[in-house]
């Protein structure tokens, strides 16, 4: 995996020597590796920089005619999908305005904004922060959307000209009710400045609200967190977050750094996420060579090593997990059960989350009955 990480950080903008990497790369390999953690695209980009600066090594260690033209239809397919994921965020985001809502666009088009070529992240659905009452929400979209069949206690799934979307009553949860209300507190005083903060598109695909990388560091944070314990979650995520380490916003404000990073740690202790954002910090170096003093909290490298182990089987969304009795493809009944196993699995490392987990969905499930339409 070496290699394949290096050349990872080399698709992300870093200085990497490349050509031994080049002589040493198994073609096919970093391709597998590519599909399974959704980064065709970022690799697709890394390939074309290579065809540029390092031809010579290319030569001696082409890759296959067949794989270069079925990475590149892929790359395209993405491209066009990051196109009209971005038309219909905009379409939301000044809908929403137009009709009196203030919003912010979460991860997603935002995320693909810090990455070098934007248009190379796989694209996923909209999620939309919405800054109302959870009545008015609903109210609001059954007259403007298509409703799914349930509703979900963070957020209700609908589409927009044929994307997915989710309406969001709040950015995320935790399992453990204790740090659960601490986060949702948190949630409640930073909203007014995350649908503040307007972006442009590329290619005048218009404009949205995004939340601030300050505001990025402890919700997409959470984010991972919440996903590790859910299906688990892949490189994409870790690239995502990557970006919003080392962002610039966050690095106009160095001057401060020692304040900034001392009120940000008492927030991750205060919410929970301590242990958690150290692992993430081990395979953000590991992986993409994040120096340790744009790290946000000492590496973690015990549960770090966990968290790698379970990026690399699980993949994107653990949708490739073969541990855990193939878990994420099971049908409802015994995803329950094997879940809670996994989540054993984890007690040691992160008890008050772990612990709560199977507690959390139980409720959910019954709450969701109980509030179907």
């Amino acid at each position: 995996m070496k290699l394949i990480f290096e050349f990872l950080r080399y698709c992300l903008g870093n200085k990497v020597d490349m050509s031994g990497v080049v002589a040493g790369m198994n073609w096919q390999r970093l391709y597998e590796f590519a599909s399974k953690q959704a980064m065709l695209g970022v690799c697709f980009d890394g390939i074309e920089r290579l065809g540029k600066e390092y031809p010579e090594e290319l030569k001696r260690n082409p890759i296959d005619r067949n794989l270069l033209m079925t990475w590149m239809g892929a790359a395209q397919q993405i491209r066009r999908q990051n196109m009209k994921v971005n038309g219909v965020a905009s379409k939301l985001y000044s809908m929403l305005r137009k009709d009196g809502l203030r919003c912010c666009i979460l991860k997603g088009q935002g995320n693909a904004l810090m990455y070098p070529n934007p248009y190379s992240r796989n694209p996923g659905d909209v999620d939309v922060w919405i800054d109302a009452s959870r009545e008015r929400i609903m109210e609001y979209a059954q007259k403007k959307f298509e409703l799914e069949d349930d509703i979900r206690l963070q957020h209700i799934e609908t589409s927009l000209d044929g994307v997915p979307v989710e309406l969001h009553f709040f950015p995320c949860s935790m399992n453990n009710l204790f740090y659960h209300a601490r986060l949702q507190k948190w949630f409640k005083r930073n909203a007014d400045l995350q649908c503040s903060n307007v972006v442009s598109l590329p290619d005048d695909a218009g404009e949205i609200a995004v939340p601030t990388a300050a505001f990025n560091v402890v919700y997409q944070l959470t984010h991972l967190y919440h996903h590790f314990f859910d299906e688990g979650i892949g490189m994409r995520q870790i690239v995502d977050y990557y970006f919003v380490v080392i962002s610039d916003e966050l690095l106009v404000i160095s001057d401060e750094l020692l304040v900034i990073r001392d009120t940000l740690q008492r927030e991750l202790k205060h919410l929970g996420l301590w242990k958690f954002a150290g692992a993430v910090m081990y395979v953000l170096h590991e992986v993409l060579g994040l120096s340790e003093e744009k790290m946000i909290c000492p590496m973690d490298e015990k549960r770090g090593k966990l968290l790698l182990a379970e990026i690399l089987n699980g993949g994107n969304f653990g949708k490739h997990f073969t541990k855990y009795g193939h878990f994420t493809q099971q049908g409802m009944a015994k995803k329950y059960f094997l879940k809670i196993w996994r989540n054993m699995h984890f007690v040691r490392y992160y008890p008050a989350e772990a612990l709560s987990e199977p507690v959390f969905r139980t409720w959910h499930f019954f709450w969701r009955i109980k509030n179907k339409k």
